[in-house]
């Protein structure tokens, strides 16, 4: 498995994520993960003089599944700035199409949602993000000075194959799927990926269907976040909506992510990379922590190894219990230290 232990609090919360999976695969009677540590980032920058180098690249061709930390793009020199994130890269490279975001409300961590327990899956590949719709180029261009435009790209294929993300997803948990669009007035390109969603969703029986206006549906969420299940819409709605529920279920800081494909998988919080607060033993590792367990039950699935979905479940019941017992670290007005939670967590895990 690889890890990039990436910028800022990567160098805290990566570790501590990497203490967690190996004690919580240990208790599930596996074979111990064999890491890959890759260089990224600002690390990257002064051993390759690059922040995502091939050296990475190549390896990560070769791997199932990967952590990746967070990124600090803007501290990068001025030359790295204007291109694709090392994330964005990665993404693009092995064609990571679905971006998974649950957001589930934890008891002892204050939520202004409190039943809040969906997924969001976002379409991670077109959209109305230019920077991923070009073989190349960034999509975004100004023919004049004064004028500046982005293509929004939207294709059944892979409209069609993350509507087939979500309803298999939904099938498993509560049964069914809301599609979020704004085809009352991208009627073209938004409409495409309603209709193709629902056509879809045809194919599940044991799947309910509904669609939602984007508008509404950040609305929806906070008035009634607690009655949705399983959330599908394309890339930008995606990143927006997935953070607002995020923070209503409490935080960023306990909101995980999966990026993946048919075939390989890559572990990543939602948050960033906090510079404000790294190497002062601060950082909240839950949000990355959470995206391992994810991490390791795709591969549990794909491979047919049940110690790893039972390494997930224990990271998963650790988590919860901790933070339930008033164990947090400070953005979640807790006084534990990350070397703290980790060590309250890891001790969880043990435990029967």
């Amino acid at each position: 498995m690889g890890l990039l232990v990436g910028d800022g609090i990567g160098h805290e919360i990566v570790p501590a994520t990497r203490g967690v999976v190996d004690t919580a695969v240990a208790a599930a009677g596996e074979a111990p993960i064999d890491w890959v540590t890759l260089p990224i980032g600002l690390d990257a920058i002064a051993e390759h003089g690059t922040p995502i180098p091939d050296v990475t690249l190549d390896a990560l061709a070769g791997l199932d599944g990967w952590v990746l930390g967070p990124h600090d793009s803007a501290a990068y020199p001025e030359e790295f700035r204007g291109l694709l994130t090392p994330g964005g890269t990665i993404r693009k490279r092995f064609d990571l199409f679905a971006n998974v975001r649950p957001a589930q409300a934890f008891s002892g961590v204050r939520a202004v949602v409190p039943d809040m327990d969906l997924v969001i899956v976002r379409e991670n590949t077109e959209g109305f993000y230019a920077d991923r719709n070009m073989h190349t180029g960034s999509g975004e261009f100004m023919p004049t000075p004064d004028v500046a435009l982005a293509v929004a790209v939207f294709t059944r294929r892979a409209c069609e194959r993350i509507a087939q993300t979500a309803c298999d997803l939904a099938a498993r948990r509560r049964g069914r799927v809301t599609v979020v669009h704004k085809a009352n007035v991208l009627t073209l390109t938004t409409g495409l990926f309603r209709d193709v969603c629902v056509e879809v969703a045809e194919g599940f029986p044991g799947v309910r269907v509904d669609t939602e206006h984007v508008d509404a549906m950040a609305a929806h969420l906070v008035r009634r976040g607690g009655d949705f299940d399983v959330v599908v819409t394309e890339n930008m709605f995606g990143d927006i909506l997935s953070d607002l529920a995020g923070e209503l279920s409490g935080s960023l800081g306990t909101a995980p992510s999966l990026n993946a494909s048919h075939t390989q998988a890559m572990a990543q919080a939602a948050h960033g990379a906090a510079p404000d607060i790294a190497g002062r033993n601060r950082a909240n590792p839950t949000a990355l922590m959470l995206s391992a367990a994810m991490l390791l039950d795709w591969l549990a699935a794909r491979q047919g190894r049940d110690g790893l979905a039972r390494a997930a479940g224990r990271i998963r019941r650790a988590i919860e219990q901790t933070l339930a017992a008033g164990v947090a670290t400070a953005d979640l007005g807790g006084l534990a230290s990350t070397a703290e939670f980790t060590e309250t967590v890891g001790a969880r895990i043990l435990r029967r």
